[in-house]
């Protein structure tokens, strides 16, 4: 099932990619930036022969370009730590957050390299004007299957929005990941799950390189 949720939320961020300027950010609503970028993504997407065939390397070009800017990494680390964020060094603090945000780039582009044929439906974005942190809801429609209902949590950072987490199937990516933080920090400390998260990582990145140029 948690196998199924990273699958889902790499969709799911696919799907909400930002990759606009903070004039933009300013000018228009969060849910409004998201249904106007995201389909630049899946067309992005859909015309790279290399994503098309399975190349990993161009997959994760695109995601690094087009998703990871912004996303706040740091913020859904801190989340998914809890009460152990604060126990932790700068130094442990910004490994976590490195490891971590490549476990999550690896996720997101294993997702997109399969998953070509969705549309996403948007609903209306229930918040103020003056409001610094949203929601904003979607669902995937899928050629086959149930559609996919996907809630995003986007935090108002300067002149722009950033996503820091999203819902999927009704659980929160942070919250499914803070068990597993909790639990191996308390087998072997921040450092413990730092070595667990890089190990991971190491090994996604060899797959990644033997994947389809």
């Amino acid at each position: 099932m948690k196998i199924l949720k990273n699958k889902l939320f790499a969709v799911a961020l696919s799907f909400g990619a930002l990759t606009f300027s903070t004039v933009t950010f300013a000018q228009e609503a969060p849910d409004v930036l998201v249904k106007r970028i995201s389909q630049d993504v899946l067309d992005s997407a859909k015309a790279d022969n290399g994503i098309q065939v399975g190349n990993q390397q161009r997959v994760l070009k695109l995601v690094e370009e087009k998703i990871v800017p912004d996303i706040d990494f740091q913020h859904m680390t801190s989340l998914a730590a809890g009460r152990f964020w604060h126990d932790a060094t700068p130094n442990q603090q910004q490994q976590l957050t490195e490891e971590f945000r490549s476990l999550l780039v690896f996720t997101y582009s294993g997702a997109l390299s399969q998953d070509k044929d969705q549309k996403v439906v948007f609903k209306p974005l229930r918040a103020n004007p003056t409001d610094t942190d949203v929601e904003v809801r979607s669902q995937v429609i899928q050629a086959r299957g149930e559609p996919i209902q996907l809630s995003y949590r986007m935090e108002k950072v300067g002149a722009g929005w950033k996503i820091y987490d999203v819902n999927i199937l009704g659980a929160w990516l942070v919250e499914s990941y803070a068990g597993t933080f909790s639990s191996e920090i308390g087998k072997s400390g921040i450092d413990g799950l730092i070595k667990v998260l890089s190990d991971k990582n190491k090994r996604l990145a060899v797959n990644a390189a033997k994947a389809p140029k």
